[in-house]
């Protein structure tokens, strides 16, 4: 088997760059649209949850049952609404004018007076039971609270247990979304940069003129993949760059282990495109097969959003042949624990084989005759 020919992949190389140059479409989706949709969906996606609406039944209206309402209030995560005149609790949960409602018995500040167990009741809307887990977990920070406001002292327990966070101490959500959202988005965009290459030769007659030349199917594919290689470097770069001074993401790794492992996910993200641009050979079919594998697989099953460990065993397994699973496990371990070459080794190792997988596919499925 001859060797690649690098003049004649430069050569078709320098003509996408002309073309990219001349097309400011190209441009701004590679350089433009990662930091518009970085931003934007960076400040909308949010996992923490304020300004929770609790209605409060004071049926005691003493200093206990007061402090208790207040402890909500005061957490940042609740707002407390009084009860109207006449107001059903349960049915202001059904209109939707509250999220919770808080019940305290005419007796609770008589009975946490005497040291006795001091009850009330809480109805929680579990009709969204990812946000009501979110809330019960704030509540039991505001009971315990409560409590030693209520006692004057803190709760006597038999073992105390203290609790560290590591790699996020103030569990801001952001920090954990911003680096997994930038793997969406250079995985979309790169995708998208080479699913039109192959297809838009073809559309526009061009492909006669490239076939005619002595550039095999390697030496195209590789001229092909550059100069969008070139313009992903920069999406990272920008994407990067947004990360770090508007979100204020901190980044505790390698910047070289980084930018290799950027440098190998938008090579695969780049021949995935590029892939499909050969199979379908036609734009508009391209575009869609782009949006469909590019991005609803990369924020279903990725592990972005739903943990993969939580996946049935048939989904786990059919991650592994996805790049931005991979890679979302090495930018947040990068940007977060300042993971190493070591630590990341098997997903690097992961991402290297889809990419020579689906370089290798493209080079096999692309036509050097003009038949259809």
């Amino acid at each position: 088997m001859k060797r690649l020919n690098p003049r004649r992949a430069w050569s078709i190389a320098l003509k996408e760059f002309k073309h990219i140059l001349r097309d400011p479409f190209t441009l701004a989706m590679a350089l433009g649209m990662p930091v518009i949709l970085l931003i934007f969906f960076g400040f909308i996606i949010d996992f923490n949850y304020r300004d929770i609406k609790i209605l409060v039944e004071d049926r005691d209206r003493s200093r206990a049952s007061r402090e208790l309402a207040e402890t909500f209030s005061a957490s940042g995560y609740f707002r407390v609404l009084p009860r109207p005149p006449g107001a059903n609790p349960a049915k202001y949960l059904d209109s939707d004018k509250a999220f919770g409602a808080l019940v305290i018995e005419r007796d609770f500040g008589k009975r946490a007076a005497m040291g006795l167990p001091a009850r009330a009741q809480l109805l929680v809307d579990g009709a969204d039971n990812s946000k009501t887990g979110v809330v019960m977990s704030y509540l039991s920070g505001v009971v315990r609270s409560a409590a030693g406001k209520i006692s004057g002292a803190k709760p006597r327990e038999g073992v105390e247990i203290k609790t560290r966070f590591l790699f996020n101490p103030e569990l801001n959500s952001r920090w954990f979304i911003i680096p997994g959202l930038s793997v969406i988005i250079i995985g979309l965009v790169a995708v998208l940069l080479t699913a039109l290459t192959v297809a838009r030769e073809w559309e526009n007659g061009s492909m006669e003129l490239l076939l005619s030349t002595p550039a095999r199917p390697g030496e195209i594919i590789a001229g092909k993949l550059a100069p969008y290689t070139l313009l992903g470097f920069g999406a990272v770069a920008i994407v990067y760059a947004a990360a770090r001074l508007v979100f204020g993401i901190p980044f505790l790794g390698s910047m070289a282990v980084y930018a290799v492992s950027c440098a190998v996910f938008v090579t695969v993200a780049l021949a995935q495109g590029l892939l499909i641009s050969v199979v379908t050979r036609e734009q508009r079919l391209a575009m869609q097969f782009s949006i469909v594998s590019g991005l609803l697989p990369s924020l279903l099953l990725s592990g972005f959003i739903f943990p993969i460990e939580s996946m049935n065993a048939f989904f786990r397994y059919f991650t592994f042949i996805l790049p931005p699973r991979w890679f979302m496990w090495i930018s947040r371990g990068i940007f977060l624990r300042g993971a190493g070459i070591m630590d990341i080794l098997p997903s690097f190792a992961m991402l290297s084989l889809l990419g020579l997988i689906l370089i290798t596919l493209a080079v096999k499925r692309f036509k050097s005759d003009l038949e259809p």
